[in-house]
């Protein structure tokens, strides 16, 4: 009698939807500096004699200023005052990121 040929396991979907906490442990991993401006919810500046500078990138993109005049604003005055930096902080818009990648993921593990 001939055997049946063995059925393939359907391979396992990576879920990338299912937590905001599991896009945190992703994005931890990321160089803030290379992450599009538009994702940025804020920053936070803390500068060496123990200031604060918190910079509201959603709100200044929700007043309608250009992000690409804002990441070069940015950039500059971070440059400009990285002797006096000692560290930045990046707070990213994770339901915006996981929308912008969640798609681009799914394509290119369909090919798998």
């Amino acid at each position: 009698m001939a055997e049946k040929p063995k059925k393939q396991p359907k391979p396992k979907k990576l879920n990338l939807n299912s937590s905001k906490s599991a896009w945190r442990d992703i994005l931890k991993n990321v160089d803030k500096k290379e992450v599009p401006i538009h994702v940025l919810e804020k920053l936070m500046v803390h500068l060496k004699d123990g200031t604060i500078v918190t910079i509201d990138i959603r709100k200044i993109l929700g007043e309608g200023a250009d992000p690409d005049d804002i990441q070069h604003h940015v950039n500059q005055r971070l440059d400009e005052l990285d002797l006096y930096i000692d560290n930045v902080d990046y707070f990213l818009d994770i339901d915006l990121v996981q929308r912008t990648i969640q798609p681009e993921t799914d394509k290119a593990l369909s090919k798998l």
